[in-house]
């Protein structure tokens, strides 16, 4: 007979090897003396930990965790800012074969109180600033955790502990449970633009190929030093440049609580940093801040945005004054980044999201109102039609918690369809415009905000836009711009001058209403909320309100 072979021997040792933890342990060994977590000492005293050192911490809080009844498959939420116990509980949770669940600091009580219910953790770890936060959503919520730690401060409610009175000796490590390759070992909860966020799985198999594919586009390597400027309970936090693929690539992961410009740019100078990562609107305030006081910038190797579109002449812009590598990822929550834009497509293809991940396959497909597009059913490549952008991931969550039904219309046939609109050409570069449920429609014209709000952006007194529709009963929808400037003189109809002198925007995608503001709506990314900008507009005697040109 014609020889066979028989995988049964290598899928065994993948599933008892390919694991995030082990990623990790095999870096204790190679590297125990070198620097894995640095606390620079912005709000506190300095710390730093070595590879050694984080594991016998990890092993303890997993020893304690353990003793106050965790087990394998348990979930362990944390509500925490950046910093070095998020890190370490991240790590102690998947030591028990846990799920670690990391949420959004400032989520509304009532939004906590979803996750508790939905995800029903055994342990919540919370920051003590917001105790009275956690206090109304326990009281909100039908789930209470076993357990209740607090991070600095007064835990402040009953029954719960201190995070220094958590760790245990003489700790465990090795890792606990018989997990495989397909199991849950993380849990993110998106920060979406609609509705209450969605928890979503990821295996053990994603966040290693995640740690990957960060590995292989930076590349990131044992000598680097990454400040993640993001909060990391998002996935491009904790997954960009975070203590995810930092510590699985052997490489020093810089804490910081909450994001300050200049005090960024003072620990690239100081700590001589390779890799900044963050939003386009964190890059924004870097750039004007070493603008007004130029810091040495040279070990930087790069800076890689994500999170919300990057715009062309912003892109361009932190080329010149930041760095000229600059990288910008381009995905979702579920799917981690899926194209990449690399310096050397700079500056040809500033203001793309870039082309396809080396893993992944990413399409735009044509967009219709009333159902999904099958994934062979392609828009042109021709630069200008729009369509919904789709993508198919080994690094991607393919399960909602708790909602079937939105995970059976978001996943289909393997391909993960985001809801984002944009356009590709004949390379496949991928530019994004907006989302589905934001585009206008206008005298039976298709308006995508991102565009407008590009060519608004370009003003000199405006520091940013969000456009979105407001019915009309003779044109369907009215564009309406709501801009956020520091310039009080700053009007309507010079906007409108403006835009109409612009070649970049046809006459009948200018907006015929504005407001002006001093800040606008954002998510934790970064993305912009034209949600809560449209239903603001759209409460009664809200119209009288707008600006005409």
């Amino acid at each position: 007979m014609p020889y066979r072979y028989d995988s049964s021997a290598y899928r065994d040792a993948f599933d008892n090897n390919f694991s995030y933890l082990a990623g990790f342990w095999r870096n204790v060994r190679r590297y125990g003396d070198r620097p894995a977590l640095i606390d620079p000492g912005l709000t506190g005293p300095a710390r730093t930990w070595t590879y050694a050192e984080l594991a016998a911490v990890v092993a303890e809080l997993a020893q304690g965790l353990a003793d106050r009844g965790v087990r394998a498959g348990d979930v362990v939420t944390f509500q925490l800012y950046n910093c070095p116990e998020f890190a370490q509980l991240y790590l102690a949770a998947e030591q028990l074969g846990a799920i670690a669940s990391p949420i959004n600091f400032r989520f509304s009580p009532g939004e906590t109180a979803h996750v508790l219910d939905d995800s029903v953790p055994k342990v919540l770890v919370y920051d003590g600033s917001l105790g009275e936060s956690v206090r109304a959503a326990l009281e909100l919520a039908e789930h209470r955790p076993d357990v209740l730690v607090a991070v600095d401060g007064d835990p402040g409610l009953d029954g719960a502990e201190a995070f220094d009175q958590l760790p245990a000796g003489p700790g465990i490590r090795s890792p606990q449970g018989d997990l495989t390759a397909w199991d849950e070992t993380l849990r993110l909860y998106t920060s979406g633009t609609t509705g209450m966020p969605k928890g979503v799985s990821l295996n053990n198999a994603a966040e290693v190929l995640t740690a990957h594919d960060v590995i292989m586009h930076f590349p990131l390597t044992p000598q680097d030093r990454t400040l993640n400027m993001t909060p990391w309970f998002h996935r491009g936090g904790i997954s960009a440049g975070g203590p995810q693929p930092v510590l699985y690539a052997g490489a020093a992961s810089v804490v910081m609580r909450q994001f300050d410009a200049d005090a960024v740019l003072d620990l690239v100078q100081a700590e001589r940093l390779t890799f900044l990562i963050g939003a386009p609107t964190n890059l924004g305030l870097l750039t004007a801040a070493q603008e007004t006081n130029p810091r040495d910038l040279s070990s930087l190797r790069g800076i890689v945005t994500m999170g919300a579109p990057l715009e062309r002449a912003a892109c361009l812009r932190f080329q010149s004054v930041l760095t000229p590598r600059i990288f910008n990822g381009y995905g979702t929550t579920e799917a981690f980044w899926n194209t990449f834009l690399r310096p050397a497509d700079l500056p040809d293809h500033a203001g793309s999201a870039g082309q396809a991940c080396t893993d992944d396959d990413v399409r735009v497909v044509n967009a219709y109102e009333d159902h999904p597009a099958d994934p062979d059913d392609l828009a042109p490549r021709d630069g200008v039609t729009t369509g919904e952008v789709i993508m198919r991931s080994l690094k991607s969550g393919y399960a909602y918690v708790n909602k079937p039904d939105e995970q059976q219309a978001k996943f289909r046939d393997g391909w993960l369809y985001s809801g984002d609109l944009g356009t590709w050409d004949a390379d496949e570069f991928v530019t994004v415009v907006g989302r589905k449920d934001d585009m206008i429609i206008s005298g039976g014209e298709n308006v995508h905000p991102v565009q407008v709000e590009e060519v608004l952006n370009s003003h000199p007194s405006v520091a940013d836009a969000i456009v979105v529709g407001l019915p009309d009963e003779r044109w369907g929808e009215l564009v309406v711009a709501c801009v956020q400037t520091d310039d009080s003189e700053l009007t309507a109809a010079e906007l409108d001058k403006y835009c109409l002198a612009s070649p970049m925007l046809a006459d009948f995608k200018r907006p015929r209403r504005y407001r002006f503001v001093a800040e606008l709506p954002r998510t934790a990314t970064g993305k912009k909320m034209h949600y809560v900008i449209r239903e603001e507009i759209r409460r009664p005697g809200a119209a009288a309100e707008l600006q005409s040109p």
